[in-house]
């Protein structure tokens, strides 16, 4: 299911074999930038730090450009948006020496949410087969999406055995029933439609749509701490999304429709100054904590005019702080009350990974650390290879998750497929052959 939106679901990719390798490009259209990564995964061997990779990614060129026609993670403009992409597809496409023709798109906007769906089935042997995971996962997969929704990912968290839960991997095992629980992740249809005809007016095909907050997951979390539980904020300029993952399982994402931009308006028109100002002001001197020397380091505001011959005006750090401080704390206790509500915030075991820009903002970690939990630390991009050193930090996270969302695509599930199997893929001897064949070179 590739293109265009289809009943309901967001293009699905297939599975990368793990002995098989290629050239990937994806897409992070956000509000504040797009960027466009392409990099060749390579089959490697087991990895001590981050078991879950079977491949090595080598990026082979990026590029990045400011974001227009886009807010809150949406398309705004077709048109400004169209060039925007079209910009960093080509800056990406020259410094790598590669055209592509698919992406792999990151979506931030239209209002993620998840839904949690149990189904049962009796097994037809003693032992569980790949044929009753099928099943049970295809009865899981019977969810009714509301109207205006779509699903972006149907992801299996774990199995039961007659009623007994906890059941990572089941095929073998002896029981009378099986169950399975489903994580289902939905979006706007209409914001993922106009992303969609956005895209492919580029002349690009969409290979999958991924949760944003799931692939800077992917990218910036260890195996431990997907193991142990986990909530990682992605703070973009539109939009601040977490996702909660926990035994190695994303089981939640949800965000607010506040982010980076938001603070930048608010120091736009506390100066006041014009945009672009107060986005460098933000970047380079904003704080959430003020500490006391802040009254007496003075910063220069241009002009709102832009002309060179008028004065620029001198404030002390202090105000720039008593702005930029409300909204960040604004956003930062909204989170707090999304996780409290969402019923999963004793899984997450009260450790935060901050990844987006404005997750660099200064003081913030102690901000996140003082509101939700304890363990806070910044997350980048883990695992990466030739990134560029710009492109190392937490305003790549998502990027980067990109990259590494074709080695667990296949770890989805999404309606069986009505059509009758390809030939060579049959459920015979030669289809097994066929498929082993067409998964192993």
């Amino acid at each position: 299911m590739r293109g265009r939106l289809a009943q309901g679901f967001a293009p699905k990719m297939r599975p990368l074999p793990p002995k098989k390798g290629g050239i990937v490009g994806v897409l992070d259209i956000g509000t504040s930038k797009v960027v466009c990564a392409i990099a060749r995964l390579k089959p490697r061997g087991a990895s001590d730090v981050l078991t879950r990779r079977t491949h090595a990614i080598d990026v082979l060129g990026i590029g990045h450009t400011r974001a227009h026609g886009i807010k809150g993670g949406a398309v705004v403009d077709m048109a400004k948006a169209e060039l925007a992409i079209r910009q960093a597809v080509d800056m990406a496409e020259r410094a790598s020496g590669v055209q592509i023709a698919s992406v792999v798109v990151g979506v931030s906007g239209g209002r993620l949410a998840s839904q949690h769906y149990e189904a049962a089935v009796r097994l037809s042997a003693p032992a569980v087969e790949e044929f009753d995971i099928r099943r049970v996962l295809e009865a899981a997969s019977t969810y009714a999406v509301g109207d205006g929704r779509a699903v972006m990912h149907a992801l299996p968290v774990g199995y039961s055995l007659d009623g007994r839960r906890g059941i990572g991997e089941p095929c073998g095992m002896l029981g009378r029933e099986l169950g399975a629980d489903m994580h289902v992740i939905t979006a706007d249809l209409t914001a993922l439609k106009n992303l969609v005809l956005c895209v492919e007016r580029c002349h690009l095909s969409i290979e999958a749509m991924v949760a944003a907050p799931y692939a800077a997951a992917l990218s910036s979390l260890t195996d431990d701490e997907m193991e142990l539980g986990v909530t990682l904020i992605d703070m973009g300029a539109g939009t601040t999304t977490f996702s909660i993952v926990a035994g190695g399982h994303c089981l939640y994402v949800d965000g607010v429709a506040l982010g980076g931009q938001h603070i930048t308006n608010d120091v736009a028109r506390g100066m006041p100054a014009r945009l672009a100002d107060a986005e460098r002001l933000k970047a380079l001197h904003g704080a959430v904590v003020a500490v006391s020397s802040d009254d007496h380091d003075m910063l220069t505001v241009p002009p709102l005019s832009g002309d060179s011959r008028d004065q620029p005006h001198m404030v002390p750090k202090s105000r720039l702080v008593t702005i930029v401080k409300p909204r960040a704390e604004e956003i930062v206790e909204l989170l707090r009350d999304r996780l409290r509500a969402s019923g999963h915030a004793g899984d997450a075991g009260r450790r935060i990974v901050l990844t987006g820009g404005a997750a660099q903002l200064q003081g913030l970690a102690d901000l996140v650390a003082r509101v939700i939990g304890p363990q806070v630390r910044i997350g980048r991009p883990l695992g990466v290879s030739r990134l560029p050193e710009a492109a190392r930090g937490a305003a790549f996270a998502v990027t980067a998750g990109l990259l590494v969302y074709p080695q667990v695509a296949g770890l989805e599930h999404f309606e069986p497929r009505r059509r009758q199997a390809a030939v060579g893929e049959g459920p015979g001897y030669f289809g097994r052959v066929g498929r082993w064949l067409k998964d192993s070179f």
